[in-house]
């Protein structure tokens, strides 16, 4: 481990790769039990008579679920234990997920959903923040890049595992197969090491004088008057709105369009959102490199991967189909998540140590709000 690390990691370093082996694996079951449902949408639909927009709700009550308690959680990560509070999140999201195979209609489904989003809530902010302080700054967009790539992995898991599984066995049996590795991952996470909770202090006012605590108010404007984290979790909300489209209705486009399978459908547009898989290290890699030369290189690269995505996506779906839009809309998904190591890095960078996960947070909350929740209905054809 790079000796520039920040203060507070040393209790890391025994094993950085075993801690971020078990980040990446819950990182990829988190998303594979948020995406499972999709590819169930049709056999809901057959049992229970439900519609679309219901469909929707169903996806959309974990970001609404994240969305209002990924705030106060990484207060308690931030102030608390990191590893601890993954654990713990990890395992009620798990916990929520095998539910969903047990409920008899759709008010007990979306419950069930609602309490996977609550263990997800600080999930994202938790393990961005100890990888944060694990990796020193010239190599963060990189590492945050490679773990990024468990979203793709998790999300084209989700989607194939669910129509698969449901056809063969039934959707019942998909909730219950994916929810039970999570606890596994998660009973490990409780062993690895934590690092200390750094202070919140602030520079003295003029020399000679001591650092002095952070107040609420010195937090909020830390957080909400820091034009480059403003700015560039909004970029982030817009990328999200494209990425979430993507992954929750390719498969029923595919379905309609194309008149396939659900099982065929969930594959097809499950391999376009798993060749993001090499888009996010790829993305952090050249991220780093190019910061060598451009210190806004975390800035300025994720405007060229996003420009770079919405030229794909227009190109195909206004004036293709067939072949060579499934082939755009695979360089798609190797651009589409291009941006999240560059701007993720961003989040961590401009703000005090100790409040990572908050920042991370904040930007979870703008990108759900503006990206996540108008992208579940945004695509639908």
């Amino acid at each position: 481990m790079n000796s520039t690390a920040d203060p507070g990691t040393r209790a890391l370093m025994a094993s950085p790769r075993t801690i971020f082996s078990l980040l990446f694996l819950l990182y990829m079951f988190d998303y594979i039990d948020r995406l499972v449902i999709v590819s169930l949408f049709p056999f809901l639909k057959q049992d229970w008579g439900i519609t679309d927009t219901q469909c929707g709700l169903l996806v959309s009550a974990v970001y609404w679920s994240i969305l209002i308690f990924t705030l106060p959680v990484s207060v308690l990560i931030d102030r608390w234990s990191r590893k601890k509070s993954i654990g713990l999140m990890a395992l009620l999201w798990s916990a929520a997920t095998l539910a969903c195979a047990f409920t008899r209609n759709f008010n007990q489904l979306f419950s069930a959903r609602i309490a996977i989003g609550l263990g997800e809530a600080g999930y994202a902010p938790g393990g961005t923040a100890m990888i944060a302080a694990m990796f020193p700054k010239a190599s963060r967009a990189r590492m945050l890049g490679i773990w990024n790539a468990s979203i793709p992995l998790g999300s084209a898991l989700g989607i194939v595992l669910g129509g698969v599984i449901a056809e063969h066995v039934g959707w019942r049996h998909a909730f219950g197969i994916v929810a039970l590795p999570g606890f596994i991952v998660a009973a490990l996470f409780f062993w690895v090491s934590d690092y200390r909770t750094i202070a919140l202090l602030k520079p003295p006012d003029s020399p000679g004088h001591a650092e002095t605590r952070m107040g609420w108010a010195d937090i909020t404007g830390h957080l909400l008057k820091n034009q480059t984290l403003i700015f560039n979790n909004l970029a982030f909300a817009a990328n999200t709105f494209v990425t979430t489209a993507l992954m929750t209705w390719l498969p029923s486009y595919f379905q309609r369009m194309e008149d396939l399978s659900m099982s065929r459908a969930a594959t097809k547009g499950g391999m376009v959102m798993l060749l993001a898989i090499v888009g996010a290290p790829l993305g952090g890699f050249l991220t780093d490199r190019w910061m060598k030369r451009r210190q806004n290189a975390r800035l300025l690269f994720p405007a060229v991967s996003s420009a770079t995505t919405a030229v794909l996506l227009l190109v195909a779906f206004v004036w293709f189909s067939g072949p060579f839009q499934y082939a755009l809309l695979m360089g798609a998904g190797i651009s589409a998540v291009a941006f999240v190591p560059g701007a993720v890095a961003v989040t961590q960078d401009v703000v005090h140590p100790g409040l990572r996960a908050m920042s991370l947070s904040l930007c979870v909350i703008v990108q759900h709000v503006l990206g996540s929740a108008l992208g579940l209905g945004g695509f639908f054809l």
